[in-house]
């Protein structure tokens, strides 16, 4: 089918001669002859000419081309060749196709050095003309690697040699292929695998050397299956194919299997190929019985059969009985006088190289009389109430058609079948029973009777309490438990009583300290069952349970809202109950419930609730009931309460009373200036006697805020303060005489100088007065006499005072300059000033908050000047400047 690397032999002749040039060009390569100078042509003509000859004679040392097509086309007159083809230059991508010529039956003439012969088809690829006329023939290819050529139609006057003329601008090739044409289709080819076995999928393939894009065709199977069809159209290989996959059957041994060509333009049946199917199977088993019912009378003959098919053939038979193999041999098996004990399953089995198979059973039945029959009762253990079957057993074939029932021997009416039922049985119903069968062969007899023994739990169960007065909690109680017939005896008893696991198999139960919530109580008797009896209530009778205080609001209970206390319990036997209430240990209300209208803080405690019954009495839990409340009655306590000395430490608290207790505090002193402290506690460390005075803060929760009133602080002095002061005080005291001596003197001077300044104003017409008012001063002697501690701070004070005068007649000239110019002054240096001291004793009580009976001042006052004469005064700096130490 491919034909590769080789043109026709003539045609290798025709395109080398008078060539030299390599398949590579004018590039080197190492398997081709170098070109050699023009000079040294003539040394080697001779060996030229043998290697031109070589080449001449051989088709496979130089190859242009290299083409790939199929060996050999197949067709049929009216169909149509599509012939795959490819090619490839050796002198690389370069190298194209510029001509093509289709020839049939072509031969190589010598003397032309051409081809000669039928030409289908001519063209010039470069110009793209076309000398075909028939329009049969067409190119389908390129001219760099795809030489693909369509014949359509073909006729049968096609076959024969083919050949296509390729040329370049320097090659030329001749590629030749066979065609087979034939009158009519050619039948399809079907293969088989060598073996087919039953129920192995299995693939047939029917194929076709033809194909072509043009004309269609179909290929269909004889039988069903899984139908897959190609089209191959490759420069290797052009085919059609079917493939068939089926599942081949035992049937289909011996069958024909046909794969017909089909056209379906036409719709007309081409050409099919038939092939004959062996198909190998397992053995095909059955059993022919004569007589053929295989029902015989005991004593009777039976002839079994077993017919065989199979390929390939079988090997032996074997035959079997309910499974068992029997000693038979051979596909026929006669049983001359059949008993009872031959009916039963009858099979034949047999094998080949396929596989063993075993026939369908045949049932052979042996008839004969009923055997003498008997009673069966279901269930064996029989409980009164129950559904009672009885059974009559009796082998016989046909089987009984008429069954007779005795009940102590005597017949039951009605009762014919093989069985009956008691639904609900009864004591009555036990008995003796017995049965009688018959089939159509005649009657059986009766073997045994059956005792029908009905059983049942005790009766009548019940539980009595052996102390039937009134039972307290904490009692013991005795129970017993009694029961009226059983069948079976009893045999034990079971209390259902916890906490009494030692007495739960006794007739008799003891409860030791039985509870208030005592469960009923009740007992069963056993025997193979059990019997319980109705539940005994123990009405234990016991105090009031689970009391407990209910408080409405549930959620926080506040100053001024209406809060209701009930008391609760959860049972008590009897019910007839009281109540009563205590806060804080104390007796109150006996009521259910206590209101509050308007709830206090002095409500606030713990309360219990009692509840009390004929039996006893009890109590709830302690219930804390809290009332909140904005702060109030807050005060201010200072530690040390009684003062505190000068330099030690001052505790000042703000207590309050409050619920929740206050999350915040502020501090104000007796100026109500905030002091910017937030705690509980000021700590004044250390203390001064300006921290003297009074003191107030305020607290707030988050239901309100209060303040308190003022409280004083007082700070005494330290023993260090009073000797210092008690020096200053000596001091100033003998300052003080020192002084009144020089103002005695100073008083002297100053009249002596008055009396001086009056004749200057007389003459310089200005004058002066000082009004003095002096307040008389007690003597030291009339002073009350100091109680107690000496307070230094009320010290005698000295005051100085300056009087500045008017200037003289030298200065007259220059207050005159003074009025033309407001912004003159007088010069610093000169000082026409009097000082006077007064000394000034104020006499005050011993303790400072303590206030004197009589105040006694003295001192000197200078309380204005007066100017005499006329004219204005000169700007000069003038005034009083009083000066006071205090110390």
């Amino acid at each position: 089918m491919k034909k590769e690397g080789k043109g026709v032999g003539v045609g290798a002749q025709e395109e080398l001669s008078g060539r030299c040039q390599r398949p590579g060009g004018s590039k080197t390569n190492s398997s081709w002859p170098r070109l050699l100078p023009r000079h040294s042509t003539m040394h080697l003509l001779g060996p030229s000419l043998l290697l031109l000859g070589y080449l001449v004679f051989s088709d496979s040392t130089y190859n242009a081309w290299t083409f790939k097509h199929p060996k050999t086309l197949y067709a049929w007159d009216g169909a149509c060749v599509w012939i795959p083809c490819t090619y490839s230059s050796l002198k690389g991508s370069g190298h194209i196709l510029d001509n093509l010529t289709v020839y049939h039956n072509f031969t190589y003439d010598k003397m032309a050095k051409n081809y000669i012969g039928t030409i289908l088809y001519s063209k010039n690829l470069t110009t793209e003309e076309s000398t075909s006329s028939q329009e049969r023939v067409r190119f389908l290819g390129n001219r760099r690697n795809n030489c693909t050529l369509l014949i359509n139609p073909v006729r049968v006057d096609d076959s024969g040699l083919l050949g296509l003329r390729v040329m370049s601008r320097t090659d030329k090739w001749m590629a030749s292929l066979n065609l087979s044409i034939s009158e009519r289709a050619p039948q399809p080819h079907i293969e088989l695998p060598q073996e087919i076995r039953e129920d192995q999928e299995v693939t047939a393939t029917c194929s076709l050397n033809f194909a072509c894009y043009d004309y269609q065709i179909h290929l269909q199977w004889s039988l069903e299956g899984s139908v897959t069809t190609s089209t191959i159209l490759s420069p290797e290989t052009v085919a059609t194919q079917s493939r068939l996959s089926f599942q081949p059957s035992w049937t289909h041994n011996g069958k024909n299997l046909t794969c017909q060509l089909w056209d379906p333009m036409k719709k007309q049946l081409l050409s099919e190929k038939t092939v004959l199917l062996e198909v190998k199977y397992a053995p095909k088993l059955k059993i022919q019985v004569s007589p053929e019912e295989a029902t015989v009378t005991e004593g009777e003959s039976v002839t079994m059969r077993c017919q065989v098919m199979s390929n390939p053939p079988h090997k032996n038979v074997s035959w079997f009985k309910d499974r068992i193999q029997l000693k038979e041999q051979g596909t026929t098996v006669t049983l001359p006088e059949v008993t009872r004990t031959m009916s039963g399953q009858y099979t034949c089995q047999v094998s080949n190289e396929v596989g063993t198979r075993r026939s369908d059973a045949v049932d052979l039945q042996v008839h004969y009389a009923p055997e003498p029959s008997s009673v069966q009762i279901s269930p064996s253990s029989i409980k009164e109430g129950v559904t009672v079957e009885l059974a009559c057993i009796s082998a016989a074939n046909p089987p009984p058609a008429n069954y007779t029932w005795y009940f102590n021997g005597q017949e039951m009416l009605g009762k014919n079948g093989r069985t009956f039922q008691i639904p609900q049985v009864l004591v009555k119903h036990a008995g003796r029973y017995s049965c009688l069968a018959e089939n159509s062969l005649g009657p059986g007899s009766v073997d045994q009777e059956a005792d029908l023994d009905v059983q049942y739990p005790p009766k009548g169960v019940t539980t009595v309490i052996q102390n039937p007065t009134p039972i307290r909690e904490g009692d013991s109680v005795t129970l017993s438990c009694t029961f009226n017939s059983s069948n079976p005896r009893v045999t034990r008893y079971n209390w259902n009583s916890p906490g009494s696991q030692d007495q739960t198999s006794q007739e008799k139960l003891t409860i030791q300290k039985v509870t208030w919530d005592a469960a009923p109580v009740k007992c069963e008797a056993c025997n193979q069952w059990c019997s319980w009896s109705p539940s005994v209530n123990l009405n234990v009778h016991y105090a009031p349970k689970d009391v407990s205080i209910q408080i409405s609001p549930h959620t926080e209970v506040r100053s001024g809202e209406q809060v209701l206390l009930r008391c609760e319990f959860s049972s008590s036997h009897p019910e007839d109950v009281h109540y009563f209430w205590k806060k804080d240990g104390n007796l109150l209300e006996k009521r259910k419930t206590l209101t509050f209208d308007s709830i206090s803080p002095e409500d606030s405690g713990t309360y219990h609730c009692l509840v009390n019954n004929s039996i006893g009495q009890t109590s709830s839990e302690a219930c804390e009931l809290r009332v909140l409340y904005a702060p109030r009655r807050l005060r201010v306590s200072i530690s040390p309460k009684d003062g505190v000395v000068e330099g030690k430490m001052a505790v000042l608290t703000c207590e309050s009373d409050a619920n929740p207790a206050p999350s915040h505090y502020n501090w104000f002193d007796g100026n109500n200036q905030d002091l910017h402290h937030y705690g509980q506690t000021l700590r004044l460390e250390p203390v001064k006697l300006q921290h003297s005075g009074s003191y107030w803060c305020r607290g707030a929760n988050r239901l309100g805020q209060s303040q308190s009133p003022p409280t004083t602080l007082t700070v005494y002095y330290s023993a260090a303060t009073i000797s210092r002061r008690a020096a200053l005080g000596v001091g100033f005291c003998l300052a003080i005489f020192l002084l009144a001596i020089w103002g005695v003197k100073l008083q002297r001077s100053w009249k002596r100088i008055q009396r001086q300044q009056g004749l200057q104003e007389s003459s310089s017409g200005q004058s002066f007065f000082v009004r003095n008012i002096k307040a008389r001063r007690t003597p030291q002697a009339e002073r009350p006499h100091s109680l107690g501690c000496y307070n230094p701070v009320m010290e005698d004070a000295v005051s100085y005072a300056t009087l500045s005068f008017p200037l003289g007649e030298t200065d007259t000239q220059r207050l005159r300059d003074a009025e033309s110019s407001e912004m003159r002054e007088i010069p610093p240096s000169r000082d026409d000033s009097v000082t006077y001291a007064v000394v000034q004793n104020r006499q005050v009580a011993d303790y400072e908050n303590v206030t004197p009976e009589v105040l006694d001042d003295e001192g000197i006052h200078y309380s204005e000047l007066v100017h005499f004469g006329n004219g204005k005064r000169a700007l000069a700096q003038e005034g009083v400047e009083y000066v006071t130490l205090k110390h």
